[in-house]
């Protein structure tokens, strides 16, 4: 950032950097790099910052951007011996990879709850309308009888494995690239270590040209979290033909569907539309960002540390938006369960079931679909939905159909994941989910400590009065 910065773009960027500057301090001083009285002074200065809403920084022009601004403050405030040596040891470069981990890590774990909670509605819903019988579509015509709750339990396990995938590489932000320095590390006895668990870091880099050259791991985040944006996108592609006139398997409440400015009797479901065009912005960030990475020097660089950074930026937000949106849309649909039934039964769904059980009976696939296909045939042309009607008399009842409810048929459908097993697949998802809770959780918490171990360290150095070396 440079030029004259507004308070929200200080308040975005300063307390991850006073963050890494307080760690920064205690790691310097315990090393023997600073003096203690030194350091005292730069966290009281940083503390008093913070207490004034970084106001007194508000009126300072930026012009060689936010960092050396904020140091020259420092430098101004508490004199160039003690304010001049917060940079000890260090960079901008492995500074600004710092706090870009910093600020995907938290984006990583607030998406991934989101994500998880909107796993958790698409199964608690699955389970709620495990028995509502509708058709499932291949080609855009009816095909079989599934219900609306195996569908959603459908979405929720690719879902699953997209959260999956975002989860994996937000993995890559538990490596701290402080102490990489400028770009090859520092002959100062620094304790790069130290940092790293201060600031809530797993561990430090191994490496300090790839700690400031790359910026791989926040742009694999955004390919996994455009990828569940594209499922997201086909879900209400779905849900939005779903609650047209012409099908009303859904509706959705008056809060979810916007009207017309000229048609009174509209109610469009808008909302699904945003969901639908999200994963073309996520995608387009996406390439943005790769091609400002390609062809530039393996080192650090503003077109990869800047430019394709806040490219990666714009597709995570939609790429959250997309989740939050579905959260309200999945919650929020009411499926039609007459009108559904009525679709499977008028789309003879149950035709697959009934060439099956002929099989079962000793007639050849092939056979079968040509008799059943014949049968189907002739109740249309009859505008009739009763296959029982179109066939030698007592055919189904030969072979032991003596209904074609279904919602028997659907439970018979137990073999290769159809929806007769639906409580194996949903209890084995739920674990699932549970799986993507316990992450950010457990993460949150490894956060949660690395704060307060921060706070209390800097509370001991800022109490040790009178200590000037």
């Amino acid at each position: 950032m440079y030029g004259e910065l507004s308070q929200a773009e200080l308040a975005a960027e300063l307390p991850f950097m006073i963050r890494v500057d307080r760690a920064h301090v205690v790691m310097l001083a315990e090393r023997n790099l600073i003096p203690v009285g030194a350091a005292r002074q730069l966290l009281a200065c940083m503390a008093d910052l913070v207490e004034q809403r970084y106001r007194p920084l508000l009126s300072r022009p930026a012009p060689r951007g936010l960092y050396l601004m904020y140091e020259d403050y420092l430098i101004d405030s508490i004199g160039p011996e003690v304010g001049g040596a917060l940079h000890t040891g260090r960079s901008r470069n492995d500074l600004k990879a710092t706090i870009t981990s910093m600020r995907f890590r938290q984006w990583a774990l607030d998406f991934s709850e989101q994500a998880t909670r909107l796993e958790g509605v698409l199964l608690s819903r699955a389970r709620a309308y495990r028995s509502m019988v509708m058709p499932v579509y291949t080609h855009f015509q009816a095909a079989m009888p599934v219900t609306y709750g195996y569908y959603l339990l459908g979405v929720a396990l690719a879902i699953g494995r997209e959260l999956d995938a975002v989860q994996a590489a937000a993995e890559g932000l538990r490596v701290s690239p402080l102490g990489a320095s400028a770009v090859a590390g520092t002959d100062l006895p620094i304790d790069a270590a130290r940092t790293a668990d201060l600031l809530g870091f797993a561990t430090t880099t191994r490496h300090a040209l790839d700690a400031v050259a790359s910026r791989d791991v926040p742009l694999r985040i955004l390919g996994a979290a455009t990828g569940l944006t594209v499922t997201l996108s086909r879900l209400a592609t779905d849900l939005q033909l779903w609650s047209t006139t012409e099908f009303g398997f859904i509706d959705f409440p008056d809060r979810l569907v916007g009207g017309s400015s000229a048609m009174p009797q509209k109610r469009n479901a808008f909302l699904l539309e945003h969901v639908k065009a999200k994963p073309g912005q996520a995608l387009g960030s996406w390439a943005a960002a790769a091609s400002t990475i390609a062809s530039t020097p393996f080192t650090n660089s503003i077109e990869v540390g800047t430019e394709a950074v806040a490219s990666i930026w714009h597709g995570l937000r939609a790429a959250e938006h997309s989740v939050l949106l579905s959260q309200v849309l999945v919650s929020g649909a009411r499926p039609a369960a007459a009108r559904m039934n009525e679709c499977a039964v008028a789309g003879f769904t149950s035709a697959t079931s009934v060439a099956n059980r002929l099989v079962r009976h000793g007639m050849s696939f092939r056979t079968a679909h040509h008799v059943v296909g014949d049968a189907v045939r002739k109740a249309v042309a009859a505008n009739s939905t009763i296959l029982a009607d179109f066939g030698p008399p007592g055919w189904l009842d030969d072979i032991g159909m003596a209904t074609e409810d279904l919602a028997v048929l659907v439970r018979d459908h137990v073999f290769g994941g159809g929806p007769g097993a639906f409580d194996e697949a949903h209890r084995a998802s739920v674990e699932r989910w549970s799986t993507h809770r316990q992450w950010h959780q457990r993460w949150r918490q490894e956060e949660e400590e690395a704060v307060v171990a921060l706070t209390d360290v800097v509370s001991a150095i800022t109490c040790r009065a009178g200590e000037t070396t």
